[in-house]
């Protein structure tokens, strides 16, 4: 058992994002003191990572709320976690083929900036409107 402080520090997240994660449910009710100190379990401390994990893993809160139901009954919740995740992997591949686009872009206007222009390309870019 470990007060909310120790916890913050030895998990590397803030005190008030472990306040709000009990506040919108991703925490359940955590034990507290008479004082009034929450004080986190084994259980607690397992969650806490698991949430890190996932949110490091690019999901959000919601999803992850999804997550930690599945993960009380993970045999029958196996297609919907898998469901779950080929979206995350869709939208992760999605968002390298835009970097890559971007990466395309960044090393032409670099090749193309030099100092003999008068303008700068790169600039140049930025100020174009966009067509979407």
């Amino acid at each position: 058992m470990a007060q909310i402080g120790e916890i913050s520090k030895r998990l590397n997240i803030s005190v008030d994002t472990l306040r709000y994660y009990e506040k919108i449910g991703l925490l359940p009710p955590v034990y507290r003191k008479s004082s009034g100190i929450r004080v986190y379990g084994r259980k607690d401390i397992s969650r806490i990572k698991f949430i890190k994990r996932s949110q490091s893993m690019g999901f959000s809160l919601d999803e992850i709320k999804k997550l930690l139901r599945f993960r009380e009954g993970p045999q029958d919740a196996k297609p919907e976690v898998r469901q779950l995740a080929g979206t995350k992997l869709q939208e992760i591949e999605s968002h390298l083929d835009d970097l890559k686009i971007l990466q395309a872009e960044f090393r032409l206007l670099i090749n193309l900036c030099t100092d003999n222009d008068e303008n700068c390309p790169i600039l140049d870019a930025m100020d174009e409107e966009t067509t979407n």
